[in-house]
């Protein structure tokens, strides 16, 4: 006969499991972000860890490691420990488009996990309000008229500003100089200081300088007018290059072998985060819109922007320099 006592206590461990199981986390949570202070990822990245931390009840401790186009913190949190205490800033120049144009120390699909989408914007392409070409089709036209004479200011080469005005340049059959930077800050300011030209950024970093009018905007890299933004034509229109339709967006990823009810509890937080009104007033005034997406919806997301970039940048040849 069995008695009831040990059965009882031989089906304690498995009671006990879950509880620890949902123990995390016990301890501040590192979210490294692959780019410098002030960068369109870093700002949202505080907001969101900022925000995470009152509903996880533990500091979330940002920590920049920029370089390389986003991909040295990106490989930090590749290879970090799979325990929830270390996340990525995730941003679609390390993550989506720098794979494609170089070899990276990471693997994507092999290495990161999605966690959640967060937020989205436009690029803008920029120049100094002293620039002459009163609009897009005469900055074209100038570029065609002097090729490689003009330049152009990226935060990193192979980053998503580098790509996508490699992408635009090549549709428009025109030629600049790539001069890179450690981040959008340093890009900017070179812009300003009469070092390079013109610029493709997000508009986290150059809207605040258009509406001082510091900057003049040709266009956005979406295919629509953003709400943003709604002055701002898209390029595919005031450029005539139909088809040319690029959105950014940020979110966070963890280590591949995370723990799937880890990355479920993060994706919840984040999820009633997004959904906050004054989450959505804080993203607009960064430059950014709140699009959330959990971590199935976020994969295709990811898969999605794969395959449409993969396809451009094998046609037009884009390489990192």
């Amino acid at each position: 006969m069995i008695n009831r006592r040990t059965l009882g206590m031989a089906a304690l461990p498995f009671l006990i499991r879950p509880a620890q199981a949902q123990a995390w986390p016990t301890r501040p949570i590192r979210l490294v972000v692959p780019w410098p202070p002030g960068q369109a990822t870093d700002q949202v990245g505080r907001l969101m860890a900022q925000r995470l931390s009152e509903r996880l009840g533990q500091p979330i401790v940002p920590e920049n490691r920029p370089g390389a186009g986003g991909s040295i913190g990106t490989d930090i949190v590749a290879k970090a420990a799979p325990d929830g205490y270390t996340l990525l800033a995730a941003s679609i120049g390390p993550i989506s488009l720098g794979p494609l144009i170089h070899r990276t120390p990471y693997d994507v699909n092999r290495d990161l996990a999605p966690v959640a989408r967060f937020s989205g914007s436009p690029f803008i392409l920029v120049a100094r309000a002293d620039f002459p070409p009163p609009d897009a089709r005469a900055l074209l036209a100038l570029l065609r008229a002097n090729p490689g004479k003009y330049t152009y200011a990226s935060s990193g080469a192979a980053g998503s500003q580098h790509v996508l005005t490699a992408l635009f340049l090549a549709r428009a059959n025109v030629e600049a100089l790539h001069i890179p930077y450690q981040g959008s800050g340093p890009a900017m300011a070179s812009l300003l200081g009469g070092q390079v030209h013109f610029a493709i950024e997000t508009l986290a970093a150059c809207g605040t300088l258009i509406r001082e009018g510091k900057l003049k905007a040709y266009g956005s890299t979406s295919g629509r007018r953003s709400r943003l933004a709604p002055d701002i034509p898209p390029l595919a229109e005031a450029a005539d290059i139909p088809g040319y339709d690029y959105t950014g967006w940020i979110g966070l990823m963890a280590p591949a072998a995370t723990p799937p009810a880890i990355i479920a509890q993060i994706a919840g937080a984040v999820e009633q985060i997004a959904a906050q009104p004054d989450t959505h007033e804080r993203l607009t005034n960064i430059g950014t819109e709140a699009f959330f997406a959990g971590p199935d919806a976020f994969r295709q997301v990811l898969a999605e922007y794969r395959a449409n970039f993969e396809a451009v940048i094998r046609q037009l040849g884009i390489r990192a320099e």
